[in-house]
């Protein structure tokens, strides 16, 4: 067993599976520690071709079209999941029947630096933003502090640096908790709870109990008191935890949090302690009021840390947002085109339409997830002139906007087509906004929502090149 802080005996052996980027920081951080590591993806292709040569001069073996099958005598000692990789997939069910410890490369991560103090950043939506902010904010204030985990830099990079940072921030996925076992932040936040990844987790308890144990395994919690399931189990669950709430001190559960008042950040740190008010809201370039309430968790877990208000300031004017998340790409002829690109189910795609102004032409479709589409549809309604349909799920979403009696739709299949579709359209019905925000992944055309996000992008900007 790999214990904190202690290194194999000579030529364990180790698998990792999954040839991505934290697939191999995981294998290159084995390595270095003396194991002997085999890496393995189903896929292959002529980059994966590429990248077996290059780790091949590592001393790293690379299988490609293979899937880990634990039949003979020749096993690990120790298997490492990448974060998409199933936690349930037979052969990892028969690794752990079999004694062979199984973990996350977060938890790999976690091993070589939980002598560091962390904050570790999940929920459903909400999380990018947050954890790329906390990070700004704690750069601002003079610490070496990089984002990792599903933003920035896989975990196992921030344990291969030269240099161990100050402070590790981490955005942390109901798939990397679940394949971890140690992993105990400082702080941690919990940004909203929905039904998400259910056809992974099966129920949503199963999905609000993983999320759960990384809150109960840190030293502090934060939580967004706006959030309505958050908000019902905190006062039994979370009554130790702060708080933020964007509508004031009263929605705060319990008596120390943060909270928006006439137009302020304030910190009430214990029930008799003086508020505190630390930034302008306003100071937040960002629209919407989820990204208020993300300015509250960020402000809180860098107040948690002792960071001053003043660095915190700084960092909150300057903060540019994140790629792919209503990310402002280019205006043409009054039109704004907004890329939400990481809008992947349905409660953040509703959050992308509440955050821009009407009317509005709306670019969504992809590969659909199990979910409660009611409100997206009803914003749909409220807020879109039209909208243009594209990938797998685009005849599904016809279907259901039909039967709630909205009919302004054309299926367009692709990317391609729906951007110059939709200037035309926004002219027509003088839409002040073309929004991609898709309310499914991407995997039905593209590799991930980042290359889908860069599509749209570049498809916006060649058009407003050619001049429309």
């Amino acid at each position: 067993m790999l214990n904190q802080g202690t290194l194999p005996q000579s030529m364990s052996k180790a698998h990792v599976i999954g040839l991505g980027k934290s697939g191999i920081a995981a294998a290159r951080l084995l390595k270095r520690e003396g194991w002997e590591v085999v890496l393995s993806d189903r896929n292959t292709s002529e980059t994966l071709l590429n990248q077996q040569q290059a780790l091949a001069e590592e001393q790293i073996t690379v299988k490609l079209g293979h899937s880990l099958e634990l039949d003979g005598a020749d096993l690990p000692d120790l298997i490492v999941v990448s974060p998409g990789v199933p936690w349930d997939i037979p052969a990892l069910v028969k690794a752990r029947e079999l004694g062979i410890e199984t973990i996350g490369e977060m938890e790999l991560a976690w091993r070589h630096l939980h002598r560091l103090p962390w904050v570790g950043i999940t929920g459903t939506n909400g999380k990018t933003t947050t954890t790329a902010l906390i990070a700004a904010i704690f750069q601002a204030a003079g610490f070496d502090a990089p984002a990792c985990g599903n933003i920035g830099y896989a975990a196992c990079e921030v344990a291969l640096a030269e240099k161990a940072p100050d402070w590790v921030i981490g955005e942390m996925s109901s798939y990397q908790i679940e394949s971890s076992v140690s992993l105990a932040p400082r702080i941690s936040v919990w940004t909203t709870f929905t039904p998400d990844h259910l056809a992974r987790h099966k129920t949503l308890e199963n999905y609000y109990n993983i999320k759960a144990k990384l809150l109960r395994q840190s030293q502090l919690q934060i939580f967004n008191g706006d959030d309505a399931y958050l908000q019902k189990v905190g006062v039994t669950d979370w009554a130790d935890a702060y708080w933020t709430s964007v509508r004031g001190k009263e929605f705060l559960i319990g008596e120390k949090g943060f909270y928006i008042e006439d137009g302020w950040v304030v910190e009430q740190l214990q029930a008799d302690s003086a508020p505190q008010r630390i930034i302008e809201a306003s100071a937040l370039r960002m629209v919407g009021a989820h990204n208020q309430q993300n300015l509250l968790m960020s402000v809180a877990a860098a107040r948690l840390a002792g960071i001053a208000p003043e660095a915190i300031a700084k960092a909150v004017q300057e903060f540019p947002g994140v790629p792919h998340r209503l990310e402002h790409i280019c205006t043409w002829e009054g039109i704004d085109f907004i890329n939400d690109s990481k809008a992947t189910n349905y409660d953040a795609a509703e959050v992308g339409l509440a955050s821009v102004s009407s009317p509005v032409v709306l670019i969504a479709g992809g590969e659909a997830k199990p979910g409660d589409d009611t409100a997206w549809l009803a914003s749909i309604q409220a807020k879109a002139a039209t909208v243009l349909l594209i990938g797998a799920a685009a005849p599904a979403f016809a279907q259901r906007l039909q039967e709630v009696g909205y009919s302004n739709y054309e299926i367009v299949a692709t990317m391609e087509n729906a951007v110059p579709r939709s200037a035309e359209l926004a002219k027509k019905h003088q839409a002040t906004v073309v929004l991609l925000s898709p309310a499914c992944a991407s995997f039905d055309q593209y590799p991930n929502f980042e290359v889908r996000g860069d599509r749209f992008r570049q498809l916006c900007l060649e058009f407003v090149q050619k001049g429309g």
